[in-house]
């Protein structure tokens, strides 16, 4: 493995940072706030959970795997898939014979459960596969400057209940003069006009062994994050874009210096108002690189340089 793929070396620690700007986006919606961005209250900083995240990478996965099958890809934590029916599927291998095996069974064949870990105590006693930690794991991430989120207005040309269709078309045909504007119902929806959010996260070598992770899942694993954004648009995540992704690896398995002194080398200048409205509002991403604490390399997946 050369200088250039050491963040794909299951034995190393990594550590690493990651931008993801939101233009007139909601890239994390509160579902106990109506849907709004999360927000810190105290600071006005916007957030963005460690599940959301691991969401994407799960659904990006799955969809490179549709093209792309390889064995040890499925996903445990998988939409409309009841939990306890997948790690019941590992007593259907005659080799699982208890609990131990069939968390070895988890780890082989699930993508998530190897990378994310997973409890899966749950269910049946006879059909349970234990709890893995996994050796990744990603904080919250948080905007530089406060957001201010929007409240858009927005209307519907159908209405929700065939009641309400009924009568409009009952006074539709009786030419009422108010029934003008009545086929439509209001609605609304928030996004952010501009954030630039800032995350951080971790891979543990000693579980990644436990949990059998390989240099093709670490590849797969970057080549997810890269593109998770990509591949989930939608109304209110129609422009979300990652703009860094910054991996530092160190010589060995449990790391040559503390993780937060790494990640104080990738900073974004704080504005100090909520007026950006563009990634170049922010200036450069300072990098500092050139005194690297010994045994520790930066690779800078994206923005990816040229030439």
């Amino acid at each position: 493995m050369t200088m250039s793929d050491a963040h794909l070396d299951p034995t190393r620690k990594h550590d690493f940072v990651f931008l993801i700007e939101a233009i007139d986006s909601n890239p994390n919606g509160d579902p106990d706030n109506a849907g709004m961005p999360r927000t810190d209250l105290v600071s006005g900083q916007g957030l963005i959970t460690d599940v959301a995240i691991k969401r994407k990478i799960r659904n990006t996965v799955a969809l490179i795997n549709t093209l792309e099958p390889r064995e040890g890809r499925e996903i445990y934590v998988e939409a409309g898939t009841a939990l306890n029916s997948q790690h019941e599927r590992a007593y259907t291998d005659s080799q699982v014979t208890d609990q131990k095996s069939a968390q070895e069974w988890m780890c082989r064949n699930f993508f998530d459960v190897r990378m994310f870990g997973a409890v899966m105590t749950t269910g049946k006693p006879t059909k349970q596969a234990g709890r893995v930690q996994g050796p990744v794991q990603i904080g919250f991430s948080r905007t530089i400057d406060p957001i201010t989120p929007l409240d858009i207005g927005i209307t519907r040309v159908t209405p929700t209940k065939e009641e309400d269709a009924k009568a409009w078309r009952e006074r539709s045909k009786a030419d009422d003069s108010d029934a003008k504007g009545k086929e439509t119902e209001m609605g609304s929806k928030y996004v952010v006009p501009y954030a630039l959010y800032r995350g951080t996260g971790h891979f543990s070598a000693p579980l990644a062994h436990r949990t059998g992770v390989t240099s093709d899942d670490l590849a797969l694993f970057w080549r997810a994050f890269e593109i998770m954004l990509e591949h989930d648009r939608a109304a209110a995540r129609a422009n979300l874009a990652l703009r860094g992704l910054y991996v530092f690896t160190h010589d060995d398995a449990f790391g040559r210096a503390p993780s937060h002194e790494l990640f104080d080398r990738i900073t974004v200048k704080a504005r100090g108002d909520v007026n950006a409205r563009t990634f170049t509002d922010y200036g450069t991403v300072e990098i500092r690189d050139t005194d690297l604490p010994p045994g520790i390399t930066l690779t800078t997946l994206l923005p990816r340089t040229t030439g």
